[in-house]
């Protein structure tokens, strides 16, 4: 029975006033004598009620060391709709360890442990050069005003507390390296340790001290000399400082959200933020950011001479229509390379194609479903002045040159060849100027290649030679001529 505070009042006031007995009270009110024996010495007050718990005695270490076990299987996986629920756990625990208790107490068991799991923070303090810690966010920005969900690769000093962000568009392996090692050029060191979860891009398998590096990430940690230390699963305590760094760089470098041109831009603008952070102060720190990492820049291993390569790599045919093939995605290369092998090489943001260990091509990285292809016009001149007929309908063509240009080709007086000249004029001098002399002929005129070569050469402004109003002539010494030949000079 609830009592409130009127009938406590009644029974305080009865037995302590009226003197009246406890079954008196209890007849008076209708209410029990256990009530009336509870409350009538003021020992207990009806407003605050002790909480009753009942330890289980089925919820033993070994059941709880396997709930957890769980958790940390889904954390490890990743994978939100493969995950534990409780009543999976229970289930398991009946059939692999036999357990007797109900599954309410395995729901409150896994409540618990969820909502202990990842809030804890333990204050951390390291020494200088020791640790930098990295992680993986997302942020969205507009790119050419498309709205666009990318990654961010975070890195963070543990003891300047100095950043890096540098965003990517896949959260692939390549990134991953390279945006370690790009944190590392901008800090001017190594650091002795980096510390990191345990994502598949860096860990074969296992998970905290246990975790096995994957191949590429051992390679690389051994060329910088530093120790990968993994994180716990569900342990944000360990690396706290760059779990704030994600949150922090979306809230102060990309609110408001920016519009750039491109990934590179946006790269720009990110690295100037990491700039102006070393002007910050943290409260507890003496100094700033930028004093501490000049502080702390002596105790980095030294950069090595080799730069890493981080890239994919892989060898690939050039087919015959002068492309080829990277991860579902097609790239154009010199039309002389048709039927050769050339190197690919592909990084986190980029693509770089390279024929005997020279640069013929670079693009920006495709991603997506795949059979997208990227063209660079140059690439597919030689051909297109072979086969002038193709130039209105080559892909290269079309993805390239705006169709404005392409009309005007059309009425040219040898609209093919023509075309396929213009082509060339705006790889020489740029397709902007070559639109800009279109603009300036009367559409009234009929426009040639010659004509169109005539507003590229520039007039002289000025057809006087500037020469100096003073010739100087400097002395000759003859005398040594004199005395060769035996020639006297009479006054």
């Amino acid at each position: 029975m609830i009592i409130d505070v009127d009938i406590y009042q009644q029974i305080r006031e009865m037995t302590t006033k009226q003197h009246m007995s406890q079954r008196a009270v209890a007849k008076a009110l209708g209410i029990s004598r256990n009530t009336v024996k509870k409350y009538c010495d003021g020992d207990n007050v009806p407003w605050e009620r002790k909480e009753y718990t009942r330890e289980s005695n089925v919820l033993t270490n070994e059941i709880l060391d396997f709930i957890l076990k769980c958790l940390e299987e889904d954390k490890k996986e990743g994978l939100v709709k493969q995950s534990h629920t409780a009543r999976r756990i229970y289930h398991r625990l009946v059939s692999e360890k036999n357990f007797t208790g109900g599954e309410s107490t395995i729901r409150s068991a896994v409540k618990d442990i969820k909502g202990s799991i990842p809030k804890s923070f333990i204050p951390l303090e390291f020494d200088p050069g020791e640790a930098m810690q990295i992680d993986w966010g997302e942020a969205t920005v507009y790119l050419k005003g498309n709205k666009t969900k990318l990654n961010l690769f975070c890195a963070r000093l543990c003891y300047s507390c100095s950043m890096f962000v540098m965003a990517f568009m896949h959260q692939n392996e390549e990134s991953f390296l390279e945006g370690q090692q790009k944190a590392f050029e901008y800090f001017g060191g190594v650091s002795h340790k980096v510390i990191f979860d345990n994502a598949k891009v860096a860990v074969k398998e296992g998970f905290g001290k246990h975790a096995i590096m994957q191949n590429a990430y051992r390679a690389f940690s051994a060329h910088y000399t530093f120790d990968a230390l993994f994180c716990n699963v569900a342990s944000g305590n360990e690396k706290g400082l760059v779990e704030n760094l994600v949150g922090f760089s979306r809230r102060n470098l990309l609110v408001p959200v920016p519009h750039l041109a491109n990934l590179s831009e946006l790269n720009l603008y990110l690295l100037n933020g990491c700039n102006k952070y070393k002007e910050h102060e943290i409260p507890g720190r003496e100094g700033t950011v930028g004093l501490r990492l000049r502080q702390e820049s002596s105790y980095f291993y030294t950069l090595p001479k080799y730069c890493f390569d981080t890239s994919k790599t892989i060898i690939a045919k050039v087919n015959e229509y002068s492309t080829v093939r990277f991860d579902k995605n097609n790239y154009s290369v010199p039309a002389n390379l048709i039927g050769k092998d050339a190197t690919v090489k592909a990084y986190g943001n980029h693509i770089n194609i390279l024929y005997h260990n020279k640069t013929v091509a670079t693009y920006v990285r495709l991603y997506g479903s795949g059979n997208a292809t990227s063209y660079t016009l140059e690439h597919y001149m030689p051909l297109l002045e072979r086969k002038p007929r193709s130039v209105f309908h080559a892909k290269p063509v079309r993805q390239v040159i705006q169709k404005d240009l392409l009309e005007w080709g059309m009425k040219f007086p040898n609209a093919n060849r023509d075309t396929v000249k213009l082509l060339r004029l705006c790889l020489d001098y740029s397709v902007d100027r070559i639109l800009n002399i279109k603009n300036q002929i009367p559409y009234t005129v009929q426009p040639t290649i010659d004509l169109v070569r005539s507003y590229l050469d520039e007039p002289v402004k000025n057809n006087i030679i500037p020469m100096s109003s003073e010739v100087i002539v400097d002395t000759v010494d003859l005398s040594s001529y004199d005395e060769k030949f035996g020639m006297v000079v009479n006054d």
